[in-house]
């Protein structure tokens, strides 16, 4: 069954209601007011969720028009062993907790400090499966008191209110109906839509901006060609986590564990509720909010199968800079540390970090791919060289696809995908120059290129199948990328092309005599570079 595109409309309303009501509050634009939406919609899910599933496992509950109502009334061992059997995607809620419940009491006293307490309750119950740890292991909150965020106190019942009854106007449970093939595409696109106002890069900061769909679907097209067992993925600087929901469901939610590390809270919490409409809620503990470079929880404890990455391209890390000097990042920062520059610290290349942070961090057969600025495939020196230099010495380059400008809207630096494998063929090293694909759309105040999508399964297939194709696609062996300065740039390795025409030996001279005649036109005063030119075209030595 197909999702119905006016359920998708109506999704989309529910999050224009609820941005609605904020600003009907005071809250439009406020710095608060993604909290509220994202952690007011992700209550809606959840809710629906576990209605679906307790429907699912005892269907006559389904027949009861107040279905909280109907769930109170179960004894309650009949009630504990429901709980027991739901899965562990599911979160466990109380009848008086469900949305439907707190419609019917909205005109009671103090009703905000009811829906704070639902919401704060259901955290408490449901911490160890939906909180997020921080590298310390504290654990956060899945919701916050909302209503305080309203600071005229006189207006928080009417704001609770008002967001209830937007809330109980809609439902999910047609979409739990539904293939989870389909799911996914509908809960990508509302995750989208739900962020798009708040998904900022915080300057570049922690580059939380949204990875174009095209770029997430090709890295996990080419990193996984065929089935998959069971699989380990990780993204150290993990934003709202779009790279690795292609990932995971490429190789299938349930035959993969997610593990993300990032210093944003804000990233933190976008990954959470995407983790959760992605049916991965399973992978929500090993969410670490932490800074990767100087705290990473993971890196003595697990390596991975698969790693995905889009990190920040530049950086201010000046104040731990050198703190990664020290004996004990030695080996993971094998090429070294970005240098604090005299002027613009925050153009510090702590890409580099990440990069060589996660070949420390594969397993022995694992593979990654890491969106990269372009100009790293080419340089000829310092950190970048030293890095290009171990991954094709160690046989770890399996390919770099150099994708066309602007096809992230918020970044005019041109990027690459660098493909690393660690049993990577040496003989078939695919270079691919994909700059000239795709058309270009304006989008705001800004210009992206965008890929159809016959163009990413060109893509995918000219470098899962190690083609060589004319002006896109080079196949190279180890050795030849050694004797052209470790280059990953697949223009550098183009074979040039002359055409050869024959003429006849009157033509030939007839051609010359032209050339000639056009240069003494452009000559005309005679100078010393006129004779020269005279002579060498009739073959003189000039001394």
């Amino acid at each position: 069954m197909t999702l119905d595109i006016n359920y998708t409309i109506k999704t989309k309303q529910l999050i224009d209601n609820l941005k609605s009501v904020c600003a009907n509050y005071g809250l439009g634009n406020d710095g608060n007011e993604f909290k509220i939406i994202s952690q007011v919609f992700l209550y809606k899910f959840l809710n629906d969720k576990f209605r679906y599933e307790v429907k699912k496992l005892k269907p006559e509950l389904d027949a009861n028009k107040d279905f909280s109502a109907a769930l109170i009334k179960l004894k309650k061992k009949d009630y504990e062993l429901l709980m027991d059997l739901l899965d562990e995607n599911v979160p466990r809620l109380k009848p008086h907790q469900l949305i439907a419940h707190l419609h019917n009491i909205q005109n009671s006293g103090d009703f905000a400090k009811t829906f704070d307490d639902t919401l704060r309750d259901i955290s408490i119950e449901n911490a160890d499966v939906f909180s997020i740890k921080s590298f310390s292991g504290a654990k956060d909150k899945l919701f916050d008191e909302l209503s305080t965020f309203i600071t005229d106190a006189s207006q928080r019942d009417a704001f609770c209110r008002a967001l209830i009854n937007k809330l109980f106007e809609f439902s999910f449970e047609q979409s739990f109906e539904d293939y989870f093939e389909e799911k996914y595409d509908f809960f990508k696109d509302i995750f989208e839509y739900l962020i798009k106002d708040y998904n900022s890069d915080s300057g570049g900061k922690y580059a939380e901006y949204y990875t174009p769909n095209a770029v997430s679907r090709i890295i996990a097209n080419i990193l996984v060609p065929g089935k998959v067992k069971q699989a380990r993925c990780y993204d150290p600087s993990v934003g709202s986590g779009s790279l690795l929901m292609s990932l995971a469901h490429k190789i299938g939610e349930d035959r993969c564990t997610i593990y993300s590390e990032d210093i944003s809270q804000k990233s933190s919490t976008m990954l959470r509720l995407n983790l959760i409409l992605n049916n991965l809620t399973h992978s929500i503990p090993n969410v670490i909010k932490t800074n990767t470079i100087t705290q990473p929880f993971y890196l003595e404890k697990l390596k991975f199968d698969y790693i995905v990455s889009n990190p920040p391209f530049k950086l201010d890390f000046s104040d731990f800079r050198d703190d990664l000097e020290k004996d004990s990042f030695k080996e993971r920062f094998f090429a070294g540390i970005p240098n604090v520059p005299k002027t613009k610290k925050e153009s510090m290349a702590i890409y580099l970090l990440f990069i060589q942070h996660i070949m420390y961090s594969l397993n022995d057969s694992g593979k990654a791919a890491i969106v990269v600025p372009t100009g790293f495939i080419t340089a000829q020196s310092g950190i970048e060289k030293k890095i290009r230099e171990r991954l094709v010495d160690k046989g770890w380059l399996r390919g770099v696809v150099s994708m066309p400008s602007n096809i992230f809207a918020s970044t005019g630096t041109n990027v690459s995908v660098l493909f690393l494998d660690k049993k990577a063929d040496t003989e078939h090293i695919v270079l691919m120059d994909a700059s000239k694909l795709g058309e270009t759309v304006k989008e705001g105040k800004n210009q992206r290129t965008v890929l159809t999508r016959e163009e990413e399964a060109r893509i995918v297939n000219t470098f899962n199948n190690k083609q060589a194709v004319e002006d896109l696609s080079v196949i190279v062996t180890q050795e030849q990328v050694q004797e052209k300065n470790y280059s990953f740039s697949a223009g550098q390795y183009f074979e040039v092309k002359i055409d050869y025409v024959d003429i006849t030996a009157a033509e030939f001279a007839e051609k010359m005599q032209g050339f000639e005649e056009r240069l003494n036109a452009l000559f005309k005063d005679g100078n010393r570079l006129d004779i020269e030119i005279q002579k060498q075209l009739k073959g003189l030595r000039y001394e």
